[in-house]
């Protein structure tokens, strides 16, 4: 599987240094800027796996070039600086940031910090589509319950009753339960 990285230092020596290191990581298509505003465009453009941005930079900062591709891509940045304070921390945890990488920057410390903040997004990808999957199921529940609500009362019959005339109808006629839920449902 190709991977893809954006890097954005205003320092040539420093990317080139970065390019250098990732290339041995085994990343195919490095993707790389000297300022926050060329980061957020590239980013746009070419939709990365990753990011990793210097802090201080000319035009935009690596937080808000950050901030700015989190909202439209949901891929882990990680931030490099050389200058760690306590407000800056604040606003990158703020924005999303997966990792923080201090200069001057080692490969030792890289590898595993690319290895994590590439899981992690991926194990919130995976969380994002369990809630969805479990907000659907529950929203189908709330539906079969209706129709099985609509027919204890029509037929005057108990709740497990009504729900085997449902599972009945919906083997007959080979559609879902909560097909035949929203087919009970229009017929009011």
């Amino acid at each position: 599987m190709s991977k893809s990285i954006l890097i954005c230092d205003d320092e040539p020596l420093i990317r080139a240094s970065l390019k250098s290191m990732l290339v041995d990581l085994g990343f195919d298509e490095i993707l790389e800027c000297g300022d926050g505003k060329k980061a957020v465009e590239l980013a746009l453009a070419s939709f990365p796996d990753m990011a990793i941005l210097d802090v201080s930079m000319p035009v935009m900062d690596g937080i808000t070039a950050a901030t700015e591709i989190r909202k439209k891509l949901k891929i882990p940045i990680m931030l490099l600086t050389s200058v760690c304070d306590s407000a800056t921390v604040k606003r990158a945890s703020a924005s999303g940031i997966a990792a923080f990488l201090t200069k001057p920057l080692r490969q030792q410390d890289l590898f595993p910090a690319i290895e994590i903040a590439l899981h992690h997004a991926e194990e919130v990808e995976e969380l994002k589509e369990k809630i969805y999957d479990l907000r659907e199921l529950i929203e189908n529940r709330k539906i079969i319950e209706k129709a099985k609500g609509l027919i204890m009362e029509k037929n005057r019959t108990s709740e497990s009753e009504a729900y085997r005339i449902m599972q009945k109808s919906a083997m007959d006629k080979r559609k879902s339960l909560l097909q035949i839920a929203n087919m009970i449902l229009k017929e009011i």
